[in-house]
């Protein structure tokens, strides 16, 4: 049970990724806001309490690793480990500019603190699980989180892996799907793309442990993670229901959100909005 003080920390943590992003883009032409707004509860609940860490070790052996496979919103995580003290404050707003180390989609080689380079939209899932299986083959006890979007679930790569990985029996695999509703040219609850259905059945049926849960509720991510920690001999899903834009009432939940830029005027309401929500808190 998650007492109260923690339960803050974390809700605290997740505001304070979310200032960090805006910031981040407003020194940009446009970035991927709404969906790195999106998983900052994720992300505050994995690297406060729930993944093997040390900012000071990145590299550490025996750490968790974490997959961002919808890599277009590196934004979120970059806010997220220069605030655990990976690498300076300072180098968040160098975001895509010449020769920095914080490109637009995570890349290992340049971004202390980032396991596994990604981008393009499925790859993710298949590193993740092949990660997850070298450390079964090892005897390792490193879990491995995953992190999808869920218009990434049209690439059947995706369905590749779920298949290989219940086969494996990858119960050090935990995934995430950041069901916000929405991807780039429409929306994923309906048949404007392709309708997801019921996502929580569809890796049911390729031998996952489902669960279901409220995105931005850092209590509800943190036991669905315990519970997945608990089952054994199959990987597990977490299917988080989101609001794309989250944080940021001006583009949550609208389609416009998935990349766009912060002009200094958006960037003072947006803080101001963040900042009365985190003083709540």
């Amino acid at each position: 049970m998650m007492n109260d003080a923690k339960k803050k920390e974390l809700k605290r943590f997740s505001k304070q990724i979310q200032m960090e992003i805006v910031k981040m883009i407003s020194h940009v032409p446009a970035g991927h806001i709404g969906g790195s707004l999106s998983i900052t509860e994720l992300l505050s609940v994995l690297y406060n309490k729930q993944m093997k860490i040390d900012p000071k070790n990145p590299n550490w052996a025996d750490r968790d690793w974490l997959v961002l496979s919808k890599g277009h919103c590196g934004p979120a995580l970059y806010a997220t480990l220069a605030l655990k003290g990976y690498f300076p404050m300072e180098m968040l707003e160098t975001l895509n500019a010449p020769g920095t180390d914080l490109p637009s989609h995570a890349d290992r080689n340049h971004t202390t603190g980032i396991d596994m380079t990604t981008g393009s939209l499925g790859q993710g899932a298949s590193t993740a699980a092949g990660t997850a299986l070298g450390m079964k083959m090892d005897k390792k006890e490193n879990v491995v989180y995953l992190i999808l979007g869920d218009g990434e679930l049209n690439e059947g790569q995706v369905w590749e892996m779920a298949m290989m990985a219940s086969t494996k029996k990858l119960d050090n695999l935990i995934a995430f799907v950041d069901f916000n509703k929405l991807q780039l040219d429409g929306r994923t609850d309906n048949d404007d793309v392709c309708n997801l259905g019921d996502i929580c059945a569809k890796f049911t049926a390729f031998g996952w442990y489902s669960q279901r849960v409220d995105g931005h509720d850092v209590v509800a991510i943190d036991e669905a993670i315990d519970n997945a920690k608990a089952k054994k001999g199959c990987p597990s899903v977490i299917v988080m229901d989101t609001i794309k834009g989250n944080g940021w009432s001006r583009i949550a939940d609208t389609a416009g959100s998935h990349s766009r830029g912060v002009s200094q005027e958006e960037l003072k309401e947006a803080l101001a909005e963040i900042q009365a929500a985190m003083d709540e808190i």
